[in-house]
């Protein structure tokens, strides 16, 4: 064996997670949100119910109720996303899916569904701007964020930065309705806590 021959090509996740799944366009979606295999019924993506609504990227709900590529508003409509639209090329709503793989530490909620993204940016040469802040301006997380952020979109931009701001101030007003279900099920009462 010769020390200059170009190894062989190993299998990828991808191609494990398609192996299992037996279908392409849910391997993709699981890639992108691995939170979505859990909800695969004996580990299988479910028949969609009618041929011409199919799910969206994210897998959480169908093209049709939210209008991803069209102009109509979706869940995360607060967030505004800048882009240049170029075949090959990630969008701001791609960026803004691979985000919900970006856990806050303390609370173990995704940043988007925190309302920790303010605005997502793709410039004409494919980098993101994401402007975020933390849940308090003292938060010791501020490198663990940016390392997880470049964890998740290495590949999916070509560089990224984050911008951190104090302004607006987060607020648990800014909690998603799908972020507020999560931190409920961890025995937070949004009742009975603090109003400022």
């Amino acid at each position: 064996m010769s020390d200059n021959l170009v190894p062989e090509p190993q299998p990828s996740v991808f191609d494990a997670v398609n192996d299992v799944l037996q279908d392409e366009e849910a391997a993709r979606r699981v890639m992108a949100n691995p939170a979505l295999a859990k909800g695969f019924p004996n580990g299988r993506p479910a028949e969609p119910a009618s041929g011409d609504d199919e799910m969206c990227a994210c897998g959480r709900h169908k093209k049709s109720e939210c209008g991803h590529g069209d102009d109509a508003e979706s869940d995360d409509s607060h967030i505004p996303l800048k882009f240049v639209d170029d075949i090959g090329r990630a969008t701001a709503e791609d960026v803004r899916e691979a985000l919900h793989q970006v856990i806050d530490p303390e609370l173990g909620i995704d940043v988007i569904d925190l309302g920790l993204v303010y605005g997502i940016e793709i410039d004409d040469l494919g980098r993101a701007i994401i402007t975020m802040t933390l849940t308090t301006p003292a938060c010791p997380l501020t490198d663990l964020i940016e390392d997880e952020c470049a964890s998740t979109l290495a590949g999916l931009v070509e560089e990224f930065r984050i911008d951190w701001t104090w302004q607006p101030r987060w607020t648990m007003d800014k909690i998603t309705p799908e972020g507020r279900e999560q931190l409920a099920a961890l025995g937070f009462n949004f009742d009975n806590l603090p109003k400022y």
